[in-house]
């Protein structure tokens, strides 16, 4: 069932208990590691990336360089998401009215979005402005692999009942439909993946996923 904490933020009451989840007690530790560890190697060999592109953001548009994003993650818990600015000052004033206009769509993945700036959609187009998330992963509020947080405006329209099952997972920096096509890819189908890491889940298919997750980048395939 959907209930509300004492913040007020939405979650699910999962019915199974951590170690009967996906992958089992001992699965759930070793990916934690993996997390840790692969989070922290890559914060250190990013950071000057990272920062340079702070840096970039701040200096060609007006307001802070990381932006700070309520989504919806495990067990359907709201957290704040990380990300470098890559829209214009104030832009997420516009996200009810943008989701208006696409009441079809399931997610918020506008094509030619007017709200990124120059710099942003370099920044989106190799994913830079997802290394910030390095620190959610640190946080524990993500994975390295899972299915992507939703905007708290795409978990309102997201398909309910055995679709919740996605949220039994932490969210991911990368995923299967990442790899697969990225915003190219149909809302429908962006479910079925996130259904089918979850249902598949196993430290062999993170490791896939994470191999294949660069060249994906690199290509800038589905990138918007």
């Amino acid at each position: 069932m959907i209930n509300l904490d004492d913040t007020g933020a939405f979650y699910w009451t999962l019915d199974l208990p951590a170690e009967e989840r996906p992958g089992g007690r001992v699965q759930v530790a070793l990916k934690r590691g993996l997390d840790v560890a692969g989070a922290a190697v890559l914060l250190l060999l990013t950071s000057p990336v990272l920062l340079g592109a702070m840096a970039l953001v701040r200096l060609t548009s007006r307001g802070p360089a990381i932006f700070v994003q309520p989504r919806i993650g495990f067990g359907c818990r709201q957290f704040p998401m990380l990300k470098l600015r890559t829209m214009v000052h104030g832009a997420e004033g516009r996200e009810e009215e943008l989701a208006a206009a696409r009441p079809e769509r399931t997610f918020l993945k506008i094509p030619r979005d007017p709200r990124i700036t120059p710099v942003g959609r370099w920044l989106r187009r190799y994913s830079v402005d997802e290394l910030p998330q390095l620190l959610n992963v640190l946080r524990g509020e993500m994975s390295l692999v899972g299915p992507r947080p939703l905007l708290l405006s795409d978990f309102e329209k997201y398909p309910k009942r055995a679709q919740m099952r996605r949220f039994s997972v932490r969210p991911g920096l990368t995923g299967l439909w990442q790899v697969g096509g990225r915003s190219d890819l149909a809302d429908s189908e962006r479910v079925r993946l996130d259904l089918e890491y979850v249902d598949r889940w196993s430290l062999s298919l993170d490791l896939e996923i994470l191999s294949r997750t660069l060249p994906a980048v690199v290509s800038a395939k589905g990138a918007t």
